[in-house]
């Protein structure tokens, strides 16, 4: 047994008001430190694969995916060490995950939960094996079960064999210790970058095939 999506909608309708001054405080600061754009809207997976517009503060410089392929980065949706796309706003709230916020407001939409995988972009759900599509059995979360075990420095297969974990064992009980261990962990060391060489692999493979 889980929360229901409405405990999730009303918990991510209270967020929003109480974290309504820190919300606006960020806007403020990426409009001023970096320019127009204070918001990353992306085409990412939902339940069942059914794509949906995902929200969150812009970390990175605009067009980054295609900044990638000039910087030549294999991954264009992966991060390099000491990487020159994320902004000077950007490396403080991804090692915080308060560019995550905007989340709220998909929660509130239905689109995502508190607790869930983290929704991955379609390019990459498009090469998922029968056994990484599992994680698409519930909606996607803000935080997960991979997040607090690992989160970016671990590699994909970890991260899928997580999430199945997740589907498999969901409960309200896990869901509020993972919620727990997220605020407890919110501020942490920047995690080593590892190379996505799964989804580098299965683009290339794709790219032979066609």
């Amino acid at each position: 047994m889980t929360f229901s999506g409405g405990i999730h909608r009303l918990a991510a309708a209270v967020a929003l008001i109480l974290l309504s001054p820190v919300i606006l405080a960020i806007a403020a600061w990426i409009r001023l430190a970096d320019g127009p754009g204070i918001l990353f809207v992306q085409d990412r997976a939902g339940l069942g694969g059914v794509p949906f517009r995902m929200l969150k503060f812009r970390t990175m410089v605009h067009d980054s995916v295609a900044l990638s392929a000039q910087l030549g980065i294999s991954d264009p949706f992966g991060l390099v060490e000491n990487d020159p796309r994320i902004t000077r706003c950007g490396r403080f709230l991804r090692r915080t995950s308060l560019d995550e916020l905007p989340q709220l407001v998909n929660v509130l939409r239905g689109q995502m939960r508190l607790v869930g995988p983290r929704p991955d972009v379609l390019p990459q759900v498009a090469n998922y094996s029968a056994e990484d599509a599992r994680r698409l059995e519930v909606k996607p979360g803000i935080t997960g079960w991979a997040q607090i075990n690992g989160r970016d420095d671990i590699d994909w297969p970890q991260r899928f064999a997580l999430d199945r974990w997740y589907v498999d064992h969901r409960s309200v009980r896990l869901d509020l210790r993972i919620l727990w261990r997220t605020v407890a962990t919110l501020h942490r060391d920047e995690a080593p970058v590892h190379v996505d060489e799964l989804n580098i692999q299965r683009a290339r493979d794709l790219d032979r095939a066609a």
